[in-house]
């Protein structure tokens, strides 16, 4: 009758265990535009699905990303969340097991010979103390009556997924910093290039002058403002200079190695700046993006814990059953069959006061829930914003290229005319400083806007989730 009993519970304990007491919140809908701002889509097609080898074409970029994906300590970090979130996930499928311990215990004590015990013992054992000599397996286990092992399960699953997102966020945006920063070192080496140019077509203004001077044609002012333009050119030299080192720098931190000189085999002048940049639709960025999809597992985190907090307050069915050997004297220990006991027991447990701890962390529980779904929405329109926000600069900055380089050609044409002009004494030595003070900053701008479409360019395919 007993067995029966025990086994009515265990039964009853394993049709409960299907049930819920928890409604999953869904994620909101319709939350992306149908287009991003200023664009008009013909197809699903986007850049961001594109792997960064497809879209990078420089090699020594590739070359640069390889290193990072694999040195970087951020990238290294994630790869080490991602391994101890798999070992709490696979702890939580064992939930459905129960726990075994095995205990050997050896104890002795004495009653006070004035005590009862101490009394009782000395008549019937002629002893004055008693011993006991125990070895026991003993299995506990708790039947999953409202999904409470369910939920933990679940959210070990979503907090793992959680990790691998993250990993790939790391992973979006090492590729465009790397990518950016050797754009940047390009940019620098471009404008120190066009430092020393301008120095040298100074050096040779100077000389000019110099020789008007001794011939009486130009006073000393004019001896001190070619100085002064001159000056000026070979102080962006060395400013430039460290601001080389200093990306180099930055570049061998990313990348995982010691600040060192990096490899460049390109010219900024020669990188192409993509054409056909596809967007797609603004859906597509929900299951592409990194940081979206980790606010939707959060969601699933959330729900598990609701789940969790909600089946603590409902009763709880727990099942214990132990058996070993057990004896009063050393010798008789592992006297079989006649040491051998057992114990099998079953209770259900419901809680009915706590201090409020109970309601109060299902409370927080949702709550949380609520803040994780408006994350996910803050999550959404950070992205659609980031996107909008680069095919912008894509954009404008093509227009604010085409009319640099328009202007920095006049500038040059215009320089060389002034030289040849100052030279047939037709121009005077301030037309000459004007025009290549102008054409000094025009090319340093120009080469600071093809660095910036360059950036922009990466900026839409991390945007976009590409990795």
């Amino acid at each position: 009758m007993k067995r029966f009993n025990i086994f009515s519970i265990v039964l009853l304990a394993l049709i409960w265990g299907g049930c819920s007491v928890s409604k999953d919140l869904s994620l909101p809908e319709n939350l992306a535009p149908r287009m991003f701002r200023n664009t008009a889509p013909t197809d699903s097609s986007s850049i961001g699905d594109l792997p960064f080898k497809q879209f990078i074409s420089d090699l020594t970029v590739q070359n640069l990303i390889d290193t990072a994906l694999v040195k970087n300590y951020d990238m290294q970090i994630a790869l080490k969340n991602i391994d101890a979130a798999e070992v709490l996930f696979k702890q939580s499928k064992l939930g459905y097991l129960p726990e075994l311990k095995l205990q050997v215990a050896a104890s002795s004590s004495r009653p006070s010979d004035n005590s009862l015990n101490g009394l009782s013992l000395n008549q019937f054992t002629g002893s004055t103390h008693i011993e006991d000599y125990s070895a026991n397996l003993g299995v506990f286990w708790e039947a999953d009556i409202w999904g409470k092992i369910r939920n933990q399960k679940a959210g070990a699953l979503a907090s793992f997924l959680q990790t691998e997102e993250a990993r790939k966020a790391v992973q979006t945006r090492l590729v465009a910093n790397v990518a950016q920063g050797y754009y940047n070192l390009l940019m620098l080496d471009a404008q120190l290039e066009i430092a020393k140019k301008n120095l040298r077509l100074n050096d040779s203004t100077l000389r000019i002058i110099h020789l008007q001077f001794d011939a009486g044609q130009v006073t000393s002012l004019a001896i001190q403002q070619a100085e002064a333009q001159q000056l000026n050119a070979a102080q962006l030299i060395p400013r430039l200079e460290q601001s080389v080192t200093l990306q180099e720098n930055a570049l061998s931190v990313l990348i995982g190695t010691l600040p060192q000189a990096i490899n460049r085999d390109s010219r900024l002048d020669k990188m192409v700046i993509p054409q056909d940049l596809k967007a797609g639709f603004p859906s597509a960025l929900l299951s592409r993006r990194p940081d979206i999809k980790s606010a939707e597992l959060a969601l699933d985190v959330a729900n598990a814990r609701v789940g969790v907090a909600k089946a603590s307050l409902y009763p709880s069915l727990v099942i214990t059953a132990s058996g070993g050997v057990n004896s009063f004297k050393a010798s008789n220990w592992f006297n079989v069959p006649a040491s051998l006991f057992g114990l099998v027991s079953g209770g259900i447990t419901q809680p009915i006061f706590q201090r409020g701890q109970l309601k109060s962390s299902l409370e927080l529980a949702k709550i949380d829930r609520e803040k994780t779904v408006i994350a996910f929405r803050q999550s959404v329109l950070n992205a659609v914003g980031e996107v909008s926000d680069e095919l912008t600069k894509v954009e404008k900055l093509k227009a604010q290229y085409s009319i640099a380089e328009k202007r920095a050609q006049t500038l040059q044409q215009a320089s060389k005319n002034a030289s040849l002009l100052f030279k047939s004494g037709m121009a005077n030595y301030l037309e000459v400083i004007t025009a290549q003070g102008n054409l000094l900053q025009s090319e340093l701008e120009l080469a600071t806007i093809k660095t910036e479409q360059l950036n922009a360019v990466v900026g839409l395919y991390r945007s976009l989730g590409g990795r």
